[in-house]
């Protein structure tokens, strides 16, 4: 009984350790995404995470939102320097995410600044 146990332990111990470094290091998608730069902030009650969101189509009619680990400090100093502006966002998407990384699954790994579609050129 007492083998049975310690073996069913070892198991459960092994799968969430298994579970949770799929979760840390897999990705689900990669890719780029365009537009305006509405909002950059850092905000939470107990896990204080970056959060943004990006305006995508005419007066906001589609926002991309996203997270940015702490991690990241270019990352972070680049997008509170944009802010306002039209950049191009390389992302990677997770299966999950855990509370202390943010609320979204989306997650910002280089932030450029680019020109917009929408200026008139002269």
């Amino acid at each position: 009984m007492k083998k049975f146990i310690v073996i069913t332990i070892g198991i459960l111990l092994l799968s969430g350790i298994g579970y949770f470094t799929v979760l840390y290091n897999a990705t689900y998608s990669e890719g780029v995404r365009s537009g305006e730069l509405i909002k950059f902030s850092k905000k939470g009650i107990v896990f204080k995470t970056y959060e943004g969101e990006l305006s995508q189509g005419i007066s906001g009619a589609q926002i991309f939102s996203f997270s940015v680990l702490d991690s990241d400090e270019k990352v972070i100093s680049d997008l509170k320097e944009m802010e306002g502006n039209y950049v191009k966002l390389t992302y990677v998407e997770r299966y999950r995410t855990f509370p202390w990384w943010g609320d979204s699954k989306y997650f910002i790994i280089e932030v450029r600044k680019d020109d917009s579609p929408f200026k008139i050129k002269k």
